[in-house]
């Protein structure tokens, strides 16, 4: 494992990659109502408290660098590359970054992206049209863009896991599923038959191995 010089401290890169990543999921997601703010806001959260551990104070590396130096002697606890902590733990070597698991959450986080925006470009349309969205990701799962925020926020979880963003994460997976369950009332209401069709063959989150029948029509609900 690398010896770095101590990588923390630079809030300046704090503030430029929240703002990054959070105007990028702005630029996919585009909240509209009190519901998708909300959605967002929490979303903007996690990637706030994430950077805020991976390059201003690392506080689960300070809470745990009595255990992480007796495990591993010798290593700096406070080089960038020992905040990789699935990469230290997993006793890998050498560049973090092109180790499997920080590829595998770098493609992650760009699919969890693509998800968004793919998203986004069928909820637009029927929203301008008032009409159930059975296309693109909604022909595979009902609220694609909740699962492109869980997919993103697994993969900074893969690369940089922290006790803050680690006790986040379900609670905002909870908020999604509840806001979910919220939306499928509010639109059950406004297509009735339609809605009950969509639903009963296509699942709610975990697309299903082959390609569900979709039901007629577009739906404007977001997420």
């Amino acid at each position: 494992m690398n010896h770095d010089a101590p990588a923390y401290g630079l809030w300046s890169l704090v503030i430029i990659n929240s703002a990054i990543f959070i105007l990028f999921a702005f630029s996919f997601f585009k909240p509209k109502t009190k519901r998708d703010w909300r959605t967002f806001g929490s979303f903007s959260a996690f990637i706030v408290a994430l950077f805020v551990e991976m390059y201003g104070f690392p506080l689960t590396i300070y809470l745990l660098s009595g255990w992480l130096t007796r495990r591993f002697p010798g290593v700096d606890p406070l080089g960038h590359d020992f905040g990789h902590l699935w990469y230290t733990l997993l006793g890998s070597r050498g560049d973090p970054h092109w180790n499997p698991i920080h590829i595998a959450s770098n493609v992650l986080i760009v699919a969890g992206f693509f998800l968004l925006s793919a998203a986004w470009s069928v909820l637009f349309r029927s929203q301008r049209e008032g009409t159930l969205a059975t296309t693109g990701p909604y022909a595979y799962v009902r609220h694609p863009q909740y699962v492109g925020f869980i997919v993103i926020m697994i993969g900074f979880l893969l690369q940089w896991p922290t006790i803050v963003t680690l006790v986040m994460f379900p609670f905002l997976v909870t908020v999604y599923v509840r806001l979910a369950h919220r939306e499928e009332r509010e639109v059950r209401e406004a297509f009735g038959g339609v809605w009950d069709e969509y639903a009963s063959h296509t699942p709610r989150f975990i697309p299903r191995p082959r390609r569900p029948r979709p039901a007629g029509g577009e739906w404007s609900a977001h997420g």
